[in-house]
């Protein structure tokens, strides 16, 4: 999932370093005519335009403009041609304007014409357009365009220029218009745009975040991890958000223009663009970036990529740009990734959550209704609540933190996306509070109701209520360290308290479900049924799923029967193929106790499910008092990590050599194995595809040159792939050296 941290409001002085002593006469854009242009054919200096001050060019100050407002990595101010000037709004940036002469403060009068590019032409003042008079210090008007004389040096001109600290993101054009006094004017326009995107440094910006920390971790960190596996062993997985990489922030804004559609002034505005870009980044409803598979089977991901092959979110965005067209395939994870990298390269600080058993409410019940039949097999039919695991979350000022969603799975306002929803909101269960409120409340808060059903004709009959594991362990990287941060306490209060039971019982209270009217019948507890799991069972090993049935009863004896299953099950929850069952039937004395053993091995379970997760789940009858009772759990097996390492110290601009190694657990050979790399340098992802099968015991390596574009921290990380085995990642942080002539990467 993918979030946005939002300010709505604030105000300080605009943050621009200015000195001078001229100050123009200010106009609006339908005051001043447009002065011919130097390249006009027909224009010729002649006596009533001789002396006019006339730009030759403009130095976008790249390398200082770069660093103060920290975009100094994109590559669209990095690449050997046509650079182009990326800044954040609200903050001044300098211009070395160079002139046909000195500028002459008495009788010279420059002016700075703004207009959004993909509006073709430059027209009245508005949200699209700004006239930015040349002014001397003080002169400034708060919170508005400013264009500030900072000094000359022969027929250099300096300016600083402060973009409105709300003004619309996008790719600006740049026309420069100069008068003289009393005679004639001229206007230059720049051939290349200036980017102005968010600017969580600037208080008066909407998106302002406090703490150097966590704008480094949520704006500027192009790595990091996203969180997966089940709630009982979570996997943490590497991701590039490469958010400064070639096409990445003029696809960003491709979305919100062409497929968003958004227009006007909402451009400028972080909760309207953030609700555009969850709908951009799924593929329904538009031509957004990503097309949703979660099939069981490898081949049915043909003509496209099986989401657990990406790496990052690069070769996504930059096959789409290219073709304009869905890419395939997604789940949960990659949608949060790729809504992760937008929203930081437009400068919005995002951070990807993972929720444990996070629930899918499609009946508006706040239950997540299961219904099973007397064997235990989930009815589909009667199921539409599926589990699912990533939320990008990120947020303004009603609780800090919104949630975001770019998976598809319910409609807001007829279009698939949700939020941006206040965290606090949801903690409050405040479920009238736009945007989609109600929705995200159930994900991590909704009680799993079992139900079992007998017949058309008969109820449905209560199993039991788990009111706990909806919405566990919900999970993002930590700030500044490759683990896990647990933030469930943003999102709900502790489950068992008076605050949690009080504010979902108030939900319920509003809910005119049929599951919701049944909820509160009463259950038996007399007989308990535990599973014993071990929590590290590498694949390919054998395992035993031990269920414990105890009698807590003194006195009365009970007749249970029932069976005990494993089955796949989807990161979703969607419980899948039977890998094995084993019937029971049994007297149980009053505080008996007993244990049934269902031994689980490597060939029962291998080909069944790429992830191998597996659902352990218990159907009973205790037949004396006619009750049904069901219980289950999820269990993981561990896949081995990639071992990567370096050769030497990693210094910037220089090639060294990494190397990439995993061992092969199973019993079994790998075959068609490969290995698909992301690192610092690579313009897009690297596929290394292994010559030889990999033996049992065996080690499968790699050996690549990586070149890092510039000093500091980096991550590689690294997947691995083959028939027989999926899902296998690995990750590195370096800390890379500058280049030992010059000390400046």
């Amino acid at each position: 999932m993918g979030a946005v941290k939002s300010k709505l409001a604030g105000c300080c002085p605009p943050r621009c370093v200015c000195c001078g002593y001229h100050r123009s006469d200010s106009y609006d854009l339908k005051d001043l005519p447009r002065p011919p242009r130097l390249d006009d054919s027909n224009n010729v200096i002649d006596g009533t335009r001789q002396g006019v001050l006339a730009v030759q060019g403009i130095d976008f100050c790249i390398d200082s403009n770069g660093e103060n407002h920290h975009t100094n990595k994109f590559n669209l101010m990095t690449r050997d041609v046509d650079r182009c000037l990326v800044v954040r709004r609200g903050q001044a940036f300098k211009l070395d304007i160079l002139l046909n002469r000195p500028y002459d403060a008495k009788r010279d009068a420059v002016s700075f014409i703004f207009y959004v590019e993909d509006v073709e032409k430059r027209g009245p003042s508005n949200e699209a357009s700004a006239a930015v008079p040349m002014l001397e210090k003080g002169s400034e008007t708060l919170g508005s365009w400013n264009a500030v004389y900072e000094g000359q040096i022969d027929s250099h001109l300096m300016v600083a220029v402060t973009p409105a600290a709300d003004c619309i993101v996008a790719a600006w054009r740049l026309d420069v218009d100069t008068k003289l006094s009393g005679t004639g004017a001229l206007s230059y326009t720049h051939p290349r745009p200036i980017y102005i995107i968010f600017n969580p440094w600037c208080l008066n910006d909407s998106v302002y975040m406090p703490g150097h920390s966590h704008r480094e971790e949520y704006v500027q960190e192009d790595g990091g991890l996203v969180f997966r596996g089940v709630y009982n062993r979570i996997k943490p997985a590497p991701w590039n958000y490469a958010q400064y990489e070639k096409d990445i922030l003029e696809c960003a804004l491709y979305l919100i223009r062409e497929v968003g559609k958004v227009k006007g002034g909402a451009r400028g505005d972080p909760i309207r663009i953030v609700r555009a870009l969850a709908a951009a980044v799924n593929v329904q409803d538009d031509n957004g970036v990503l097309v949703g598979n979660w099939a069981k089977e490898l081949s049915d991901y043909s003509g496209g990529t099986h989401p657990l092959k990406w790496v990052g979110s690069l070769a996504i965005i930059q096959k789409y740009y290219e073709k304009k067209k869905p890419v395939k395939y997604a789940q949960c994870w990659v949608y949060a990734g790729v809504l992760t990298t937008l929203c930081r390269a437009l400068g919005i600080p995002c951070r990807p959550v993972s929720g444990y058993d996070a629930a899918h409410d499609s009946q508006g019940s706040l239950t997540i209704d299961i219904i099973k039949d007397e064997n235990g097999d989930t009815l589909e039919e009667f199921t539409n609540d599926s589990v699912w695991m990533d939320r990008p979350d990120l947020g303004p000022d009603y609780g800090g933190w919104q949630a975001i969603d770019a998976t598809p799975q319910e409609t807001s306002e007829d279009v698939y996306r949700c939020g941006p929803a206040s965290l606090r909101a949801v903690r409050d269960g405040e479920l009238q509070k736009p945007y989609d409120v109600s929705y995200v409340f159930a994900q991590v808060n909704a009680d799993k109701v079992l139900w079992k059903y007998s017949g058309e004709i008969q109820p449905l009959k209560l199993l039991a209520r788990d009111t706990i594991s909806i919405g566990q362990n919900i999970s993002t990287k930590a700030i500044g360290r490759m683990e896990r941060e647990d933030i469930t306490n943003l999102y709900k209060y502790p489950e068992r308290t008076k605050e949690e039971r009080d504010t979902m019982e108030k939900a319920l209270r509003k809910s005119e479900s049929i599951f919701a009217r049944y909820y509160l019948n009463d259950a038996f507890n007399d007989v308990t049924f535990d599973f014993e799991l071990r929590d590290d069972i590498k694949i390919g090993q054998d395992f035993n799923v031990a269920l414990h049935i105890k009698n807590r009863s003194t006195i009365n004896e009970h007749h249970v029967k029932g069976v005990l299953r494993v089955d796949t099950v989807t990161y979703t929850g969607v419980t899948g193929d039977g890998v094995k069952r084993h019937e029971f039937d049994m007297k149980m004395a009053p505080e008996k106790k007993e244990t049934i053993t269902l031994p689980v091995t490597f060939n029962d379970y291998l080909f069944f499910n790429q992830l191998a997760s597996f659902n352990i789940a218990c159907l009973a009858s205790i037949v004396d008092r006619n009750f049904d009772y069901f219980a289950q759990d999820d269990f993981r097996v561990r896949n081995p990590d990639i071992k990567i390492s370096i050769d030497g110290k990693p210094i910037s601009r220089q090639e060294f050599t990494v190397n990439v190694k995993l061992e092969n657990p199973l019993p079994i050979p790998l075959k068609s194995g490969k290995f698909y790399i992301q690192g610092p340098g690579l313009d897009k992802q690297l596929k290394i595809e292994l010559s030889e099968n990999v033996p049992p015991g065996e080690f499968a390596t790699a050996q690549f040159q990586l070149t890092p574009p510039w000093a500091g921290r980096h991550q590689i990380s690294a997947k691995f792939s083959s028939k027989e085995m999926h899902d296998v990642d690995g990750f590195l942080s370096i800390m890379v050296a500058p280049p030992a002539s010059n000390g400046v990467s």
